[in-house]
This record gives structure tokens, sequence and C-alpha cells, in this order.
């Protein structure tokens, strides 16, 4: 069956549906509340099949102290329902967000991953974890999942970009 596949902006109505999906990954994915979800609903691109939310993926801001010199921009939450799997969802999913942020000029993107296959194809490289300290600051230092982010399995990587005029 090929019903169209469709990646839009995220709305509040989306918010459960993006639950379910980033909760159906409890070995790859952390879990998010709704509350933090629909906080953050303006960061969240959704994939739609037939009115039913069938991928997503956010971005968050890194922050950085003073006048931003090397803004970044972290991809994450990028889920797909299992048997939609392998279509290209995610491809499609990720290559959204990436123009969406684009917008903003950072000078890289940032995601830390158990698919780094998947990333290496848009263009993302491996990257020491010591290179993303603000990431690791600001979200990894509080994991519920693993005692160190210099331990956690997950594995950094960053999309480099040019003409940030």
């Amino acid at each position: 069956m090929n019903t169209p596949i469709s990646i839009r902006n995220a709305g509040f109505g989306d918010a459960e549906a993006i639950f379910r999906l980033i909760k159906s990954y409890p070995d790859e994915l952390l879990a998010r509340p709704v509350s933090d979800i629909v906080q953050n609903i303006d960061r969240f691109m959704v994939a739609e099949r037939e009115g039913e939310v069938v991928g997503a993926a956010a971005w968050a801001v890194l922050p950085e102290i003073g006048k931003a010199m090397q803004p970044s921009v972290e991809i994450k939450s990028v889920a797909v329902k299992k048997a939609l799997k392998g279509r290209g969802i995610g491809t499609r999913l990720v290559e959204a967000v990436i123009e969406r942020i684009r917008e903003f000029k950072p000078a890289q993107i940032i995601v830390l991953t158990f698919t780094p296959d998947f990333f290496a194809r848009q263009g993302f490289v491996k990257v020491a974890k010591e290179k993303m300290m603000h990431k690791l600051y600001m979200g990894c230092v509080n994991c519920v999942k693993y005692d160190n982010p210099f331990t956690c399995p997950e594995i950094a990587m960053a999309l480099l970009l040019e003409n940030r005029e």
C-alpha cells in the first residue's frame, strides 16, 4: 500500500501521538513527558499518513554564553512507526528538519545516535563527544539512562554547515 506521506510542522493536537512514538523506542530514545512535547511543539515536525502521525523529529538550539560564535542545533527524538521503518520516512523528516534549521544559520547540527549509518547518509560525520560539551552539560548530565556521558554508547555526530553569513 503506497499511501502518500506528508511532512509538516507539528501542532498541539499531535503531542500525544509524538509521545507514543518516542515511547515506542525505550532503548534508543530518551522519554519526553507530554508536557515537554507540548512546550516545544514549535520545534517538532511530523510525518502523517491518512491523518495518522507515523513519524516525528525535533530540534533544540543549544545555548552559548555571550555572542553566538559557533551556534549549534541538535536534532533529537527522531522516531518512525515501527511497521513503516525502512520506507524513507525518517530520511524525509530529517531532511525537512535540516532545512528548517538552516534558516537559523548555525555553525553545525549535531546528533547523539544509535544509528550513525542513517545520519552519515545525511552528511553527518562522527565527532568526539568532547566537542559537544554544551550538549553534555545541558542534557546528558541529567540523563537517567547512563552514569556518564563519555561512557554512553550513543555516537556523537555533526553536520558542519557553510554560508552562515
